[in-house]
């Protein structure tokens, strides 16, 4: 979601309510109000300058604590990079810079996200907990959220199961659900080590409050005010809009091309979106080159609205079909990225002494239509299946970890903050639970066991545990429980749930341990909404299918 998603728009959702009006004009109606209330004046580009500066301590570079930098993909799945055989389009889209972070440093073969949808996740990245330890359990989402959910997806073709109204809206406004002021962000963690922060991209953590980037210790953040990746209309772009999705038809008329700095007013980047972050990280390295710096580049690509740069979409004109084509073009414009940040840190020679984590908020979703942007994992995003939350995940920090390795044991997005702050020198907070772990130790061979016994999700009725290699999901509605044993069955086609019933129930009492050691919700559910775990939005239901129930 969108930060100014939160105007909305009663008058809007009176009128779809007028009987005698079809529903497709209905939906028109609203999404043009939608279009008139969200949008906001956006300046001209301008320029951002980024802050340069010397190492408060007056420390040698030889005696500097590393730098890191944090780059946080959107919604990319498993089989979006090509580096395992694998890649969009028949492995036809190579993603090399991307690849390379995996071939030079760590891969490691079953990093998690913290959640399977984006804000969560990234609740439990910048705090190092999991997100229900501190209320963080629901994506934010705007007032009528519940109204329109499930006007949108109760009357699409197909659909067999509707989403289910849980409240009749947040009680509390949309800018003020987010990370509380109280909790604990590696920015702020890393500022008594010197450290200078800075934000680029997405943040959907809160905004007021003393929530926004800003005021969370980062000492300079570009963000992400709105979600177009260029102009409908401009001439450098090819959209990709999927009119069999209500939400997709809503992001276009709700969406403009604009971010902020430092919470001021909103103007329009310098170019396409994932090349102008690209190029603003690289001007955050170049200025920081001489001090320790955190840099989290947290990219909108791939998430929707499909959108790619006309130079990368031409220079794929293998691809027949439309959609999967600008797809790929957005996919190789994020491995772009990622190589301009490399190069940016060799070439101010950092590349030795920094930290490079490269991971997704979640796994690729199911609206998109393109079936194998998971593979061969399954489920989607939202969903506590592996294609949901197992994602790429790497670290490189060439001078203390050999590269070319791959680490089996499970991790989880939270441990970057906890390896971070060790890489550091920082000690972790001692006044609240701190659950990610110093990955560092464990990969160079130096720490005994795994980092983690077990790891837990939790979004309302819908609960995941996974301990001893066994994963349990449970999702009520609709009373359903699934197990898998992930070793011999990583792809989840065999649920054990009936054949082991001490299993089961040895891993619900772990998951209700978990639950008791968790805050309730800062806000509440608005929408159970079903999630066909087998078949992208473009497939009609069937009355057999697996579905899981998100609670937004």
């Amino acid at each position: 979601m969108i930060r100014r998603a939160g105007v909305l728009i009663g008058l809007a959702l009176a009128i779809v309510a007028v009987a005698g009006i079809g529903w497709i004009y209905r939906l028109e109606i609203l999404l043009e109000i939608v279009e008139i209330r969200l949008h906001v004046d956006v300046a001209p580009t301008r320029a951002v300058e980024w802050d340069s500066g010397s190492d408060p301590a007056g420390r040698p570079e030889a005696e500097r604590p590393p730098n890191i930098v944090v780059i946080l993909a959107d919604d990319l799945g498993w089989n979006d990079l090509s580096w395992l055989g694998g890649g969009v389009a028949g492995g036809t889209v190579p993603t090399p810079n991307i690849d390379s972070l995996a071939r030079e440093g760590i891969h490691f073969a079953n990093g998690y996200a913290a959640n399977g949808t984006c804000a969560p996740s990234r609740a439990a990245l910048m705090t190092g907990r999991y997100g229900t330890r501190f209320g963080f359990e629901f994506t934010p989402t705007p007032a009528g959220f519940s109204t329109l959910v499930p006007l949108l997806g109760n009357t699409m073709p197909g659909t067999l199961r509707n989403t289910l109204v849980e409240d009749v809206g947040p009680s509390i406004p949309y800018d003020d659900m987010g990370v509380p002021a109280s909790e604990i962000t590696l920015a702020e963690l890393l500022a008594p080590a010197g450290y200078h922060s800075v934000h680029i991209g997405k943040w959907h953590l809160g905004h007021s409050g003393g929530m926004a980037p800003h005021d969370q210790g980062f000492d300079e953040s570009l963000l992400m005010a709105s979600g177009l990746y260029l102009p409908e209309d401009h001439p450098d772009v090819v959209n990709s809009k999927q009119d069999f999705d209500g939400i997709d038809r809503f992001l276009w008329r709700a969406m403009q091309f604009s971010a902020s700095f430092n919470g001021g007013p909103e103007f329009e980047p310098d170019g396409y979106l994932t090349d102008y972050y690209t190029d603003q990280a690289v001007r955050a390295i170049e200025a920081n080159r001489n001090r320790p710096f955190f840099l989290y580049l947290a990219h909108w690509a791939v998430h929707t609205p499909l959108q790619a740069l006309k130079d990368d979409y031409d220079a794929l004109s293998h691809i027949e079909e439309h959609r999967l084509r600008v797809y790929a073009a957005m996919v190789r414009s994020l491995d772009r990225s990622v190589g301009g940040v490399l190069a940016a840190l060799r070439e101010n020679g950092l590349e030795e002494n920094t930290l490079v984590f490269f991971t997704s908020d979640n796994g690729a979703p199911a609206y998109i239509g393109l079936p194998r942007v998971n593979e061969p994992f399954r489920g989607w995003k939202i969903s506590f299946f592996e294609g949901g939350i197992h994602v790429p995940f790497f670290l490189k920090w060439p001078a203390r970890l050999t590269g070319g390795q791959t680490f089996e044991a499970p991790v989880h997005g939270f441990d970057i903050f906890s390896t971070a702050a060790a890489a550091a020198g920082v000690e972790l907070p001692r006044d609240r639970i701190i659950d990610g772990v110093d990955l560092v130790p464990f990969v160079a061979g130096e720490a005994e066991g795994v980092p983690h016994e077990r790891l837990f999700w939790r979004t309302g009725g819908y609960q995941a545990v996974l301990a001893d290699g066994y994963k349990l999901q449970i999702s009520d509605p609709p009373g359903r429980t699934w197990l898998f044993h992930l070793p011999s069955d990583p792809t989840e086609q065999r649920n054990l749930a009936d054949a082991a019933p001490t299993r089961v129930d040895a891993l619900r009492e772990l998951l209700a341990e978990h639950n008791v050691q968790q805050a309730a919700p800062l806000w509440p559910s608005a929408v159970a909404s079903p999630i066909n775990v087998d078949k992208t939005l473009l497939d009609p239901d069937a009355p057999d299918d697996d579905f899981i129930y998100w609670f937004n």
